[in-house]
């Protein structure tokens, strides 16, 4: 490898590791008192990766209440709203906002 190289992925890496300072505290904080809650975000809605691996992203989910997607819920909250903390085959049955 040459000189400029090394020099250019050094770099690289130094900035990497100083983004995920600023990144991964935050993150940390934001899910402090949260649980995944599968089964309740509506499409395009989920928190981030599919369970089964359909997806790697935020945003992308394409069906209502799908059991392998998740988001952030209160702790505590996820069976009230009708969803699961673990993923599952098929579809949520969450709650509407009335309670029924």
């Amino acid at each position: 490898m040459s000189e400029l190289n090394l020099k250019t992925l050094t770099a690289a890496v130094a900035g990497a590791v100083a983004m995920a300072a600023f990144v991964l505290p935050s993150a940390a904080s934001a899910q402090q008192g949260k649980e995944k809650c599968y089964g309740v975000s509506k499409a395009g809605e989920n928190q981030c990766a599919a369970a089964n691996g359909a997806h790697s992203c935020q945003a992308q989910s394409k069906a209502d209440f799908d059991g392998n997607e998740w988001k952030y819920v209160e702790a505590g909250s996820c069976d009230k709203m009708g969803g699961k903390t673990q993923a599952f085959q098929g579809k949520g049955t969450p709650m509407d906002k009335k309670g029924g």
